[in-house]
């Protein structure tokens, strides 16, 4: 009888010690609502940081070539390399947030893109340089899918979490707008290196407040229903290498505007690596992807549409520019604040986007925002040769600063909602994959369409500009179809979810 006794307070002691582990390792401790403000204004402080990270470098990108040498396929590959290792990282970062947890990975991230931005910095040519982009291009993603893991851990599903994600887009907007401005001034003032510098000094500002403001979190542990268990190595490689060779394919095909030698042979080893790692998850014990997360519809669908309206808007920010500097003959800084507008207005409506997912639901939010963003599309497709910022760009842009919060925080709220706090890094990893892969396939699909119309008005005898804006326009109309798509598969969003939870309490998707 004791024996039977003692096998039973063992086996209950085992169960207490299973429930603390659960619970330690179920995400961030509580925080204060004035905690979660504070940690909020850091980590869409950080967003801020890396949208304009981008956006500056781009602008700076001349000035580099001019002044090291690079050629124009050289320079290209100075925004492409960070492209690259971002996309192909942000899944095995977003797990990787998961089991070592949230702030860790946040701060490590912050770590490598200020150490990385020093060599580029000092880079005297081509090598050095593309390798610190490829190397700020991990620490972004490291931080990008921690910051997202972070903000779902901090706030619950539902209306919290829908204004914390409209400060999310409201302040990538305003990195955006930021971006583009400080990049000339930057480059104009202190030169093209002031734009790496910039990072090193704000990065450590960020990461040394996060350790301050930021729970520490812990790191997921396996239960019976958790996601815990190791990072596999064959399948963090191979998912890490399909997705940055599939990067690399779109980027080379879409810089060339044709499938060349070097995409399809980065295609096949795409398809290579993305089949290892198919054949890896099968046979592993705990999958980087779960099963349980896979087969969510709901999960699938939303991130299928925060690709569609990425590949549909991203592109656009190029196109615009290079019209108002190609066509319109603006000067860059000029071209930058022709954006202005369109940033600004996201920045006014991101914020308001949760009180109307509130209101009508996020089918509705979702829907209108697709619309808006194909209406916006087709109105830019309109484009004239002599024409002029305000009766060409001003009022569409204005229209796709309404509807870029719209479709950002209804379809990043759909992709996340129901994620248990150890799975929030897998959650967030997968959203960002979605929304940076969108970008590289609207990109490439959309200046390839650019490029091939340009060159068929030239040859039908179209002076220069005209050629210009008659490919610009083709690409815009292929942008409206694909945010059409997006609006009528944003019909088959379920309302009503919110407040309706499963026995773990879990909002079912």
């Amino acid at each position: 009888m004791r024996s039977s006794l003692t096998g039973t307070d063992e086996t209950e002691e085992e169960a207490g010690e299973e429930r603390a582990e659960r619970s330690e390792a179920s995400g961030p401790v509580p925080v204060a609502p004035h905690g979660r403000r504070r940690a909020l204004a850091l980590l869409a402080g950080t967003q801020f940081l890396l949208i304009l990270d981008t956006a500056v470098v781009n602008v700076a990108a001349p000035a580099m070539g001019r002044e090291l040498g690079i050629s124009p396929a050289g320079l290209s590959w100075v925004a492409n390399a960070y492209l690259v290792s971002f996309g192909g990282l942000l899944l095995v970062c977003g797990r990787a947030a998961d089991l070592v947890g949230h702030r860790g990975l946040f701060t490590t991230g912050l770590g490598v893109l200020a150490g990385a931005s020093l060599p580029g910095a000092l880079a005297g040519g081509t090598p050095l340089l593309i390798t610190a982009r490829a190397a700020q291009g991990a620490g972004a993603a490291m931080t990008a899918a921690a910051a997202l893991a972070l903000l779902l851990a901090l706030f619950p599903d539902g209306p919290e979490r829908h204004r914390a994600l409209g400060v999310f887009a409201a302040t990538a907007g305003a990195g955006g707008a930021a971006g583009t401005v400080l990049g000339g001034v930057l480059t104009d003032w202190f030169g093209w290196e002031s734009v790496f510098v910039l990072n090193a000094l704000a990065a450590p500002v960020l990461a040394a407040l996060a350790l301050r403001l930021l729970p520490p979190g812990g790191a997921a542990r396996r239960d019976g229903r958790g996601f815990g268990g190791g990072l596999g190595l064959t399948g963090a490689v191979s998912v890490t290498a399909g997705l940055a060779l599939s990067a690399y394919a779109l980027v080379d095909a879409g810089e060339a505007g044709r499938l060349t030698p070097g995409a399809l042979a980065a295609g096949a080893g795409a398809a290579v690596a993305l089949a290892v790692f198919a054949l890896s998850e099968w046979r592993a014990a705990v999958p980087l992807l779960p099963a349980e997360v896979l087969d969510r519809p709901g999960l699938r669908s939303a991130n299928v549409l925060a690709g569609l309206w990425q590949a549909a808007l991203f592109p656009m920010f190029f196109l615009v520019s290079l019209y108002l500097q190609e066509v319109l003959g603006q000067a860059p800084a000029m071209g930058g604040l022709g954006l202005l507008p369109l940033s600004l207005t996201v920045v006014a409506v991101a914020p308001c986007t949760g009180r109307l997912i509130g209101r009508f639901g996020p089918r509705a939010v979702m829907c209108a925002g697709f619309v808006l963003v194909a209406t916006g599309m087709a109105w830019l497709s309109a484009l004239s040769a002599p024409g002029s910022f305000a009766g060409d760009v001003l009022l569409p842009s204005l229209l796709l600063g309404v509807a870029l919060p719209l479709v950002s925080v209804t379809t990043n709220a759909a992709a996340t909602a129901g994620v248990r706090p150890e799975a929030a890094g897998l959650a967030a990893g997968l959203v960002s994959t979605s929304l940076q892969f969108g970008s590289v396939i609207g990109l490439a699909v959309l200046s390839g369409v650019a490029a091939v119309r340009t060159e068929a008005a030239a040859g039908a005898g179209a002076a220069g500009d005209a050629a210009l804006t008659a490919g610009f326009g083709a690409a815009f109309l292929v942008g409206t179809l694909v945010a059409a798509v997006g609006a009528l598969l944003a019909l088959r969003v379920r309302n009503g979810t919110a407040g309706q939870r499963n026995d773990h309490g879990e909002v079912i998707p």
